[in-house]
């Protein structure tokens, strides 16, 4: 009982601190201009948005890090948090470069995938030595367990990572999308760490929970603030490195399903153009698409979380069975 309350007590914390500073960061982010510049290659009506604060993700963040030194107090839980803002810093210099600098592009790609590929080595290197992990991958809906080398589970740790943050970064395109979504992530990784008994990561997605709900007040839609990238890495990399600790990387291709699928979108439109000159999507991430096609930008967002709250239903399943396994 008393771990349950302070599961709770981490999400009301969390919770708590970012509608506190919400108000106040907002405002300020409007004062310095930090506002988000919109692409031209993206929905015109779009356009209506440029200028809304974005690094609001700060709001989170901020509210996720006093909880888990303040209140967490843990070893594992720090090095969550600690990774996860090596991955937010790398955002904020992005986001920096963009609104002050006014540089629309920001980092190269190839400059934010160093960057991000070196904040993951570290940390899997870092959680494999240390003994917080021991290259244990549980598999979906069985009670198998596969055990890697450190040789072969560093760099695919690594992988997972990469791919989740930059998933994550894809789908941050909607007022609410990317938040709504880790929000149910959040949860079934929180319900997940306390059903293996692993309370430090289950207080610190707890805290993700309760930071982006009550983000989530200020970023649906229309949105007050965007997160930018230094939001959206940061949850992208605080939900890949809880998958790791938990030995269920292979979870997210469930419940974080959306995320891939935004993902593919991508990688499908890009190669069938440059392969064929054609285009399968009217545009990409696929949320782009439903907008192109005539969908209401309230509706997407809807249809994506309840897809993700489907998917983590079914992934509590093969959730289910590795309990068995531990």
């Amino acid at each position: 009982m008393r771990k349950v309350t302070a599961i709770i007590i981490s999400v009301l914390i969390s919770f708590g601190i970012s509608i506190v500073i919400g108000p106040f960061l907002i405002p300020a982010l409007r004062r310095l201009n930090f506002g988000q510049s919109i692409l031209e290659i993206g929905p015109r009506w779009h356009a209506k948005k440029s200028g809304t604060p974005t690094m609001g993700g700060f709001i989170f963040i901020i509210a996720v890090t006093v909880t888990v030194i303040f209140f967490i107090k843990d070893h594992k839980a720090v090095v969550l948090l600690l990774t996860s803002l090596g991955f937010g810093l790398i955002g904020f210099i992005d986001d920096f470069i963009k609104v002050v600098l006014k540089r629309n592009l920001g980092l190269t790609a190839i400059q934010k995938f160093m960057a991000q590929t070196v904040a993951a080595v570290i940390f899997v290197a870092y959680t494999y030595y240390a003994n917080l992990v021991d290259g244990e991958i549980l598999i979906p809906f069985s009670s198998f367990v596969v055990e890697l080398e450190w040789w072969l589970y560093i760099p695919f740790a690594v992988l997972v990572i990469l791919a989740t943050v930059n998933s994550v970064n894809l789908t941050d395109g909607l007022d609410g999308l990317a938040t709504g979504i880790t929000i149910v992530v959040s949860v079934f990784f929180t319900i997940a760490a306390f059903a293996f008994k692993d309370i430090p990561a289950a207080l610190f997605t707890a805290a993700i929970t309760g930071g982006c709900v009550g983000f989530l007040l200020f970023n649906a839609y229309p949105a007050k603030v965007f997160m930018g990238d230094t939001g959206s890495l940061f949850l992208g990399g605080a939900i890949s490195v809880a998958a790791i600790v938990l030995k269920l990387p292979l979870m997210l291709i469930i419940v974080g399903g959306v995320y891939l699928i935004e993902t593919l979108s991508v990688i499908i439109q890009v190669t069938s153009f440059k392969l064929t000159g054609k285009r399968v999507f009217k545009m990409s991430p696929l949320h782009h698409h439903f907008e192109m096609t005539g969908w209401k930008e309230t509706h997407i967002v809807a249809l994506f979380v309840l897809a993700t709250i489907v998917l983590s239903l079914i992934g509590f399943s093969g959730m289910m069975a590795c309990v068995g396994y531990l």
